[in-house]
């Protein structure tokens, strides 16, 4: 489904009478979402006739029926909602049923009373394909949870308005686009958009102002797209909003000099906080609603919720010290709200989370914390790069590259290197105007980074690209990047927003156009 309210009505009236729903996000590719029909088996599928991206429209039912034709599993009914003004869309099979005619013969229906522990959905996280990561989230501490970090953890009001730029597909848009502003009572704005393109950079600014948002929840990645294309938000500029309070950032690490920019044009105080698919709401984060400090210090996502005991383990499962990078870690019991298990492989689900480390949830995040209690998480534990024995997390790297005023974003991924084993590799956005030659900037680059990390680091080369490949949640996909990078085989996975921008990076290395 796209970004609609029937999406949002759907989810709701699964949860109405205890039907556990699956809700993947509109465009998804014919074998992954085959993949998943296997998998959950439904009895229903529901659709839109397509959905809406800056440059295009993806009609969604071709890629349904060629979905259909591909899984074993069948399901019993399939509904069509055909967006308004528009032509009719059809399946060729015929077994499709009206959205308008359905609802308009269908009866009130009460609520079915479940178990706390009933299933409420299966959201389906990164796994290679073939085997579906389904995470389950159980319905009671979900809610109470959810309702909780609403006034704890955003420090929302009933009757206010709050906006989650995200899309419903991944767990941001489960838990706060749908059931935790509905539940806490508050206004929540669905959009169909992004941050730039629709029709431009300023179009967060209008939508903060057209609907006195209070609080405002975006990625890093949103963020850095606006500065890109009008670094000094001359567009947001004409847009008053005197009711937004906070902006919390999350999906990846935040770098500072984002952060920075972030405060300065939006003139409110900017959180990063940190959390998981498998967790549901944050890990860690600033709690609002608990009078935490609006100033913590850059860099930070927040000190752990309550509920969550995070520490930093090392491979032998020992607590590190302060200000050392390690593994990120949750002691167990977890609290209300996170998953029970994945769907039908229970197994799995204890070997990945809970063997590494007996006793604690296993983040497979890389991190560290101060001696304030904040938690800095820099990366995937698969994105430390191994430099001659010294671990370097790709995300400080990013972080002091970013500080470069030309550099809009970036991305660095391990480089195979026949002494040192792996290198620091950076692929750079630069923002709009900018006119230095590549070979200074990557000088300029090399020094900043030297100074930031030290020479352990040993980096050298950089790569500059029109833009990123990320997904629909803004998440850089470090491992396909890497083996672009090394010239080997790589696949694609089907959130990304546009395959097409591996192509291009393939053609500059193609061209040497590596500076180091």
């Amino acid at each position: 489904m796209p970004m609609i309210p029937q999406a949002m009505y759907t989810m709701l009236a699964c949860a109405r009478i205890g039907a556990v729903h699956s809700l993947i996000f509109g465009g998804f590719a014919s074998k992954e979402l085959s993949v998943r029909m296997d998998h959950a088996k439904p009895k229903l599928i529901v659709t839109a006739s397509f959905g809406i991206e800056p440059s295009r429209r993806i009609e969604y039912i071709p890629l349904l029926e060629k979905a259909l034709e591909m899984a074993i599993h069948k399901p019993d009914k399939v509904i069509i909602y055909n967006r308004p003004n528009m032509e009719t869309a059809h399946l060729t099979s015929g077994c499709a049923l009206d959205w308008d005619e359905e609802i308009s013969a269908a009866r009130c229906h009460d609520c079915v009373p479940v178990s706390s522990d009933h299933p409420l959905y299966i959201l389906y996280t990164s796994g290679t394909t073939g085997t579906p990561k389904g995470v389950v989230r159980p319905s009671g501490g979900y809610a109470v949870m959810l309702n909780w970090t609403m006034s704890k953890v955003y420090g929302l009001q009933p009757g206010e308005v709050w906006w989650s730029a995200s899309d419903l597909g991944w767990v941001v848009g489960h838990s706060y686009i749908c059931y935790g502003p509905l539940l806490h009572g508050n206004t929540s704005i669905l959009y169909e958009g992004k941050p730039v393109g629709t029709p431009d950079a300023g179009a967060y600014f209008r939508l903060l102002s057209d609907h006195g948002v209070a609080a405002l929840f975006t990625t890093p990645t949103a963020l850095r797209a606006i500065r890109q294309q009008d670094s000094e938000a001359l567009l947001g500029r004409q847009y008053h909003f005197p009711r937004l309070r906070t902006l919390f950032v999350a999906g990846e690490h935040c770098d500072r000099n984002t952060l920075k920019w972030a405060k300065q044009v939006f003139k409110v105080p900017v959180l990063d906080h940190w959390w998981q698919t498998e967790t549901g709401s944050p890990i860690s984060a600033t709690c609002v609603g608990l009078g935490n400090s609006l100033n913590p210090p850059p860099g930070q996502a927040g000190r752990p919720v309550p509920g969550y005991n995070a520490v930093i383990l090392d491979n032998n499962m020992k607590e590190m010290n302060c200000n050392s990078l390690g593994n990120i870690a949750v002691k167990l019991p977890l609290p209300p709200g996170t998953f029970a298990t994945l769907w039908e492989n229970d197994k799995l689900f204890k070997e990945l989370y809970f063997t590494k480390y007996p006793g604690y949830y296993d983040t497979m995040d890389a991190g560290y914390m101060d001696n304030d209690g904040y938690l800095y998480v820099m990366s995937r534990m698969d994105d430390v790069i191994n430099v001659a024995g010294h671990r370097i997390s790709a995300g400080a790297i990013e972080e002091s590259i970013i500080s470069h005023p030309a550099v809009a974003d970036c991305a660095v991924v391990p480089s195979e290197d026949p002494v040192k084993g792996h290198v620091p590799f950076a692929v750079c956005v630069l923002k709009a105007g900018v006119a230095e030659t590549f070979e200074n900037l990557a000088e300029d680059i090399a020094l900043i980074v030297r100074d930031s990390i030290g020479p352990v680091a040993a980096f050298r080369k950089t790569i500059f690209v029109p833009r990123l490949p990320k997904t629909r949640s803004g998440k850089i996909p470090r491992s396909a990047l890497s083996a672009v990078v090394n010239g080997k085989p790589f696949s694609i996975t089907p959130t990304i927003e546009d395959p097409g921008v591996f192509a291009e990076i393939e053609a500059i290395l193609k061209h040497k156009k590596v500076t180091s």
